[in-house]
């Protein structure tokens, strides 16, 4: 976390016998060069959160189902979980700018042709077709930004911070990503959601890419080393726990967007939707901005078990709410968890995964929040439709406890192994190495 960094002079800061100041989000966003990808890879994030509910709320609106509208935006979240890491090796291989450039044309294409099939009442079959490559191409900016703060950094005490800041950006594009959505697909019209969409990936795609002088050198590692062939993020087993993790976290997001609009829905009142879920991101962007900002005394995989069990049980009483002010606190409660669980997470990387395959690691836990969203949206979708109206509240507290449940029986994976260690079966290593 951004405070716990122990502060230390770099060639670069500092003089001679004066210490720096502590490492701070101030300091970071003064790095040269900084805003040029942080504003355009802020816009380019957005679709990656405004994805989901827009399809989901389109082809709600054009078929009449839920459990049709989760279907299509499965497939979406499946190819882009799927595709996401071989796209993060693809950039580390040839360059952002080389992957970036026709990955954010094809998925505004597929993204337009997507809508026009949904106002045409295309059958499923075309909606399926037409949502692989939408999910395939969506642009993986998080793990490109983290890369380039990698480049910017090279060491920095403030390498800490960015790791922080990076997962609250994470956490806030999770929560405007689907508010943006939702406000244009009930307050404008239901295609104006995957409209804005597809604009976004665009423009904001577009000019990340143009920012050539910050994107790390093709075939390195952020921080410049040389990337290691064949490396591989899954074989360090603290992913592979950090990936059930996230799977229960974007369990929560696509439960918690389907059933808040059936929910409101079923009252005649469809208007709070958006409110309810503003409910929900306040609690989300709080949360998460503090985490960041904390000085945290305990041990990262420690905090994530602790976080993790007070996400699972507040999520476990989303069912019970039969009413707007319920739903509206238990909502906002839920929030205040998951950023914690999320800003762990990513912090828990910089630890576990050599510096050769941490962009790999990062794309593999953000397409493990777009398969848990795609799966819970479709599972919601199905109980909305077929039993009563909220059931698929049921979702979100199933993920997260079953996520728990894989988190206290392999938390020893978690532990990041301390300096001097080697790391047995380490990722593509020909040699073992000491963990970074």
């Amino acid at each position: 976390m951004a405070a716990a960094v122990t502060p230390s002079k770099t060639p670069s800061e500092g003089t001679p016998g004066t210490p720096p100041a502590r490492p701070g989000y101030g300091r970071l966003l003064r790095t040269r060069g900084a805003w040029t990808f942080l504003l355009p890879g802020f816009a380019a994030r957005q679709p990656f959160a405004m994805l989901t509910i827009s399809i989901v709320l389109l082809v709600q609106h054009t078929t009449g189902s839920y459990g049709v509208a989760g279907a299509v935006a499965a497939v979406t979240g499946v190819s882009m979980a799927l595709c996401a890491p071989y796209v993060g090796r693809l950039a580390d291989r040839l360059g952002q700018r080389a992957v970036l450039l026709p990955g954010v044309l094809v998925h505004a294409v597929s993204g337009l042709g997507l809508t026009s099939l949904a106002l045409a009442h295309a059958p499923l079959w075309a909606l399926f077709a037409a949502a692989v490559p939408t999910g395939a191409s969506v642009p993986q900016i998080g793990p490109m930004v983290r890369a380039r703060w990698a480049a910017k950094l090279k060491g920095s005490p403030l390498m800490g911070t960015a790791a922080a800041f990076e997962s609250v950006t994470d956490e806030l594009t999770f929560v405007l990503g689907p508010l943006l959505a939702t406000a244009l697909c009930t307050g404008v019209t239901p295609a104006a959601g995957l409209v804005a969409e597809a604009g976004l990936t665009l423009v904001g795609g577009l000019l990340f890419a143009a920012s050539r002088s910050t994107q790390p050198p093709a075939g390195r590692t952020g921080d410049g080393s040389p990337r290691v062939p064949h490396a591989s993020a899954l074989r360090v087993p603290g992913v592979r726990v950090l990936i059930a993790a996230f799977l229960g976290i974007g369990a929560v997001f696509g439960g918690m967007q389907v059933s808040l609009a059936a929910f409101t829905e079923s009252i005649g009142r469809p208007g709070l939707n958006g409110v309810l879920y503003g409910v929900f991101a306040a609690g989300n962007m709080l949360s998460g901005l503090v985490c960041g900002a904390l000085a945290w005394k305990a041990a990262p995989h420690h905090r994530l078990l602790v976080g993790y069990g007070a996400l699972a049980l507040t999520a476990s009483g989303l069912w019970a709410a039969q009413s707007v002010p319920a739903l509206a606190g238990l909502g906002l409660l839920v929030g205040v968890c998951v950023a914690p669980a999320l800003v762990t997470g990513y912090t828990l990387v910089d630890g576990l995964v050599p510096a050769g395959a941490r962009t790999e690691a990062f794309t593999w836990l953000t397409g493990a929040v777009a398969l848990g969203q795609a799966t819970a949206v479709t599972v919601a979708g199905q109980l909305e439709d077929r039993l009563w109206d909220g059931a698929g509240f049921l979702v979100p507290a199933g993920g997260t406890l079953l996520a728990l449940a894989v988190l206290l029986t392999l938390r020893s994976w978690l532990a990041a192994p301390s300096q001097g260690r080697t790391v047995a079966r380490g990722v593509g290593h020909r040699a073992p190495a000491a963990v970074d």
